[in-house]
């Protein structure tokens, strides 16, 4: 039966293009972001509050435009929107090529981010469509799967690069990776979107873009699963995002030396992640309490780790303390992903996944910052003690609220939020 399943979700050919496209994509964005580092942190040496603002003009775009992208997604042809995105991300990273400062690095970050904040809930929502509710969680994995096999490759391949390349290359990988992912989303521009209720695409053509907007804030705020998942990914992405950008730091004071040590570090995070979405990739349904609690236990284990390690530590131990790291954010992130899926109907999960950007954006502009300011003031190595102790106990607080936090599904997506069925969706 599993593999009858499996056949029957990569035997749809819909599903096979946007899974390639995504692959392809994520692939040159871990290869891509490895040079950015390096090029920032080690050729550039740029101190940690300068590394910190990366992340956070990344994640402007998507709290101005997370929740109006998302209302935007649900109301256009999402194959061509994503192909829009990925030729314009193409042409931004190759002028990136161009700079040679922070001042110019930052704002052509931005803008390449805006690109993600529309394509990311187009296929998110485009998956959804075109996928069976009971494959979804394949589905999910296999895109989890993926994202942390990229992690694996690109890092990998980019470290090896970086010893007899510059990083210029890693990023002309990118934009290369981005025009052939718009190639494969070209059969699927005029794709009739078949899973969305049809009585509904009908009477949302009579509704203004602000209702619909509204409605999937609506949405959010009575659907407890849903609204349970984006406060409590929240906290933890708050305590994670700290210090997301400041592995380079930590590691190089523990080996200044070896530029590489990041890219086998991050590897080692994919690793762990594949190994444990192979597993949920043989699941049906996970359950979030143990996907999120678990997954952040796994998280702030090795993060506390890190931060203890002192120089001259062995290669092996640092690489374990990122294969638990990994192993937490296959967890998390595949449970995130599939909870929002799993109780969004197919006609907001555009909205609902907007929604998710903004909130996500807002926290990559406040935590990354914070971040680097700890770390000013106590060292990076406390500072990483510090976030792996409260990343453990929000973990902990997961496993104990689990029933509360995200009760069993029982009801149907309208009675949630009170209204009749064909009223408004």
């Amino acid at each position: 039966m599993e593999t009858k399943t499996r056949f029957a979700l990569l035997s749809n050919r819909k599903f096979r293009l946007i899974f390639s496209s995504y692959s392809l994509a994520t692939f040159g964005d871990w290869f891509d972001m490895l040079a950015i580092q390096v090029l920032v942190a080690y050729r550039w040496g740029a101190d940690p509050l300068m590394i910190a603002l990366i992340p956070v003009v990344m994640a402007l775009p998507g709290l101005l435009l997370g929740s109006v992208a998302g209302t935007i997604v649900d109301r256009v042809q999402k194959a061509r929107i994503m192909m829009i995105c990925d030729v314009g991300t193409a042409a931004l990273t190759l002028c990136v090529l161009m700079v040679s400062h922070m001042a110019w690095l930052l704002p052509l970050l931005a803008l390449r981010s805006a690109m993600s904040v529309f394509h990311v809930p187009a296929q998110q929502a485009l998956t959804k469509q075109v996928v069976p509710s009971h494959l979804l969680l394949q589905a999910t994995s296999l895109n989890g799967l993926v994202n942390q096999s990229s992690k694996v490759a690109g890092p990998l391949l980019g470290a090896f690069a970086l010893v007899i390349m510059s990083p210029q290359l890693c990023i002309i990988v990118n934009a290369i990776t981005r025009l052939i992912s718009a190639m494969l989303l070209w059969p699927l521009r005029s794709m009739r979107e078949e899973n969305v209720d049809d009585e509904g695409e009908q009477e949302n053509l009579h509704r203004s873009f602000w209702e619909e907007w509204r409605d999937g804030w609506r949405f959010m705020l009575h659907a407890k699963r849903v609204l349970h998942t984006l406060v409590y990914g929240s906290f933890g992405l708050l305590s994670i995002l700290m210090i997301d950008y400041q592995f380079s730091t930590v590691l190089r004071d523990i080996n200044p030396s070896n530029e590489s040590l990041l890219g086998w570090f991050v590897s080692a995070i994919g690793v762990g992640a594949v190994i444990v979405i192979l597993f949920l990739n043989r699941l049906t349904t996970i359950n979030s309490g143990w996907g999120f609690g678990g997954g952040y236990i796994f998280i702030g284990v090795g993060i506390l780790l890190l931060g203890s390690s002192k120089p001259g530590i062995e290669l092996s131990l640092l690489l374990c303390f990122g294969f638990l790291i990994g192993v937490g954010n296959g967890l998390y992130m595949v449970t995130h992903n599939y909870t929002l899926q799993q109780d969004t109907p197919s006609h907001m999960t555009g909205r609902i996944f907007g929604i998710q950007n903004t909130i996500v954006s807002f926290i990559m502009l406040v935590a990354p910052l914070t971040g680097g300011l700890l770390i000013r003031s106590v060292g990076a190595g406390q500072s990483f003690v510090i976030i792996g102790i409260i990343t453990s106990v929000l973990g902990l607080l997961g496993l104990l609220l689990s029933r509360l936090l995200w009760p069993i599904r029982e009801q149907k997506v309208a009675d949630v939020i009170g209204i009749n069925e064909r009223s408004s969706y």
